[in-house]
Formats: C-alpha cells, sequence, structure tokens
C-alpha cells in the first residue's frame, strides 16, 4: 500500500500517543478515519486535530473498551454505518496498557487479566470483529502493535512484567502466524507487528487510570505496595510519608513520556513507511533495535542483569530501566 490517499483507517487507542500520531499522520495524506478509545475527551481532541488538518475527510469516533469483543463488534458496526461502506483498507491494533506485573500476587490478579485482555485480545477482537470488512476490500492492511516485550519479556532486574510481556509475545506470534493464514485465505490483506521501545506516550498515566491505579485515589494498601516495589528496585523511599510516594508515582508517569528518545510523532512515522514497504516486523526506535541484535546474540543471557549493563552502556534505557550498578 503505497499511498493512505481516500483510504479508510481504523485505529483503536487513538486518544494519545501513537494512536493519535497515526491519526494525524494519516489526515494529512488523506486517510478517512475511523477512530475508538476509552476516553472521550482526548479522543475527540484527536478527530479534532486531524479534520483540521483534512477538512474534507470523513472522520468518525466511537468509545469502546477493546477487552470487550461485544463493544468492538458495536465499533464495527459503527465504522460501516458512519463510512457508509462496508470495506476497510488500514486497521491499527494499537490501544494497550501496562500493569499486572506479578502472577504470584493473588491481589493483583484484576489488574494482571486487564492488562492481558486489552493488550492480547484487543487485538484479536480488532481481526476478528473487522475480518469481513478487511476482505471487502480490494487491498487491505492490519497492523498490530506488539512491543520489544513481545521478544524480551522484561524491562530489567528489579522489575516483574508478566502480563504485558505474555500479551505482547501473543501479539507477535498471531501476526507472524497470519502472513501464511492470511497468504493461503486472504492474499491482498497484509499484516505488520509494530514492535517500539522507549517511546513518548502517556501509557504510564492512561494506564493507572484504567486500571483504578490514580495516584490520588490510591489507599494504603496500595501506597504501601507501591512502596515496597520501589524498595525492592533500590529506591530509597522506605520512610516517605504516603503523599510523597503519589508524588513519586504521578512524576514516574510524567517523566516516562518526557525522557522517551522516540517521540509519538516519529513513531507513526516509522510504522506508515514500515506499512508502505510491506514489511511484517517494524521495529522503533534505536532503543529496540539495540535490544533485538543483544537478544539474538545471546538468548540464553536475556534475563541477566550483565543485559541491561550492555544496554546501558550502549546509551539506551537510562531513567527507564535500572541498572545493576544504580540499585
Amino acid at each position: 500500500m503505497e499511498h493512505f490517499s481516500n483510504r479508510l483507517a481504523v485505529i483503536t487507542g487513538a486518544g494519545t500517543g501513537m494512536g493519535r500520531e497515526l491519526a494525524l499522520a494519516l489526515a494529512k495524506e488523506g486517510a478517512h478515519l475511523a477512530l475508538c478509545d476509552l476516553a472521550s475527551d482526548t479522543l475527540e481532541a484527536t478527530a479534532t486535530a486531524a479534520r483540521a488538518l483534512s477538512p474534507g475527510l470523513t472522520i468518525s469516533t466511537f468509545l469502546c473498551d477493546v477487552s470487550d469483543e461485544g463493544q468492538m463488534q458495536a465499533f464495527q458496526r459503527h465504522v460501516a454505518d458512519a463510512h457508509g461502506t462496508e470495506a476497510i483498507h488500514l486497521l491499527f491494533n494499537n490501544a494497550g496498557i501496562g500493569g499486572g506485573g506479578t502472577i504470584t500476587d493473588p491481589a493483583s490478579r484484576p489488574a494482571w487479566d486487564k492488562t492481558f485482555s486489552v493488550c492480547w485480545n484487543g487485538v484479536l477482537h480488532g481481526v476478528r470483529c473487522f475480518m469481513p470488512m478487511l476482505l471487502a476490500a480490494e487491498d487491505a492492511h492490519i497492523i498490530n502493535t506488539a512491543s520489544i516485550n513481545g521478544f524480551w519479556a522484561s524491562i530489567g532486574p528489579h522489575t516483574p512484567h508478566t502480563a504485558y510481556s505474555a500479551a505482547k509475545f501473543a501479539v507477535k506470534g498471531f501476526t507472524e502466524a497470519l502472513i501464511t493464514d492470511l497468504r493461503l485465505n486472504a492474499p491482498h490483506v497484509k499484516c505488520s507487528v509494530v514492535m517500539p521501545g522507549h517511546i513518548g506516550t502517556q501509557i504510564v498515566a492512561n494506564s493507572m487510570k484504567v486500571l483504578q491505579q490514580d495516584p490520588a485515589g490510591l489507599d494504603e494498601e496500595a501506597i504501601a505496595a507501591a512502596r515496597t516495589q520501589m524498595v525492592e528496585a533500590g529506591l530509597p523511599v522506605a520512610n516517605l510519608p504516603d503523599d510523597d510516594i503519589r508524588g513519586l508515582l504521578r512524576a514516574r508517569a510524567a517523566e516516562f513520556e518526557s525522557s522517551a528518545p522516540t517521540s509519538a510523532a516519529a513513531a507513526a512515522d516509522i510504522i506508515l513507511q514500515g506499512v508502505r514497504e510491506n514489511r511484517w516486523r517494524i521495529l522503533v526506535g534505536e532503543d529496540a533495535h539495540a535490544i533485538d541484535r543483544l537478544v539474538r546474540a545471546n538468548p540464553e543471557g536475556a534475563y541477566e542483569p550483565a543485559l541491561v549493563e550492555e544496554m546501558y552502556a550502549l546509551g539506551h534505557f537510562k531513567g527507564l530501566v535500572r541498572s545493576v550498578e544504580s540499585s
């Protein structure tokens, strides 16, 4: 798909981050947009900005939890009605959250299950619900957002990361399996798996909202759990007041976005170029390429602290993953 003019693109998680930037980049190129998100304010802000870029486009919005298949089916019906069509050309299964780090604590199960469901079921529901509209197009492309955590199930030696990583591995494997499935059964439909490194988005803040872990609303038990995790990660916060812990959680969310080496807009450009070139594997960011090389070179050592030290030596993960030396 060498151009996007007059194509219809469906984007989940379009309210912020890469979803918003994909919408804006596609609008500049003349693509019609069907956008969904959980938050109405950010979703409408994306739509307003896209309309200002290309006033003649058809741009629709829909509030949707991608982890709920019924809501995704309703989104599909909305797209068909709002755009008066039976076909779409681009499906960006972009929505995702982070959370549910450990599976060892029964109390973490709600966050674990929700994270896994949004990041994995959201992709599966998207493909299943929109497959009839993809098949109806003359040519189409599915773009599933995984992560570097789709081939490296870690964010360093101090923090468990099981729900998100397991989901992103599933997204990667599913998309790779789609290559043959589509080639045999729908050769006009292509697919790509996107594996970003550290991208400047609001995923940390958004995840806390979805998982009902907004620092302002956390009770004493939740703050105690957050303090314990920070102490285990080597942070000197054992004696800090609860409000200070809440402040650190808010600061962590803001720092994740501000310290990223790759902006969401740059990530969107890389993704769209990968679609133009029909690449099934799209790494986003120099850190993603670096960790990919290191894991491939030494898969048995992928989860040893030395790998993080190598990434630090290469100038990556600074301020994001704590190294052994800084712990």
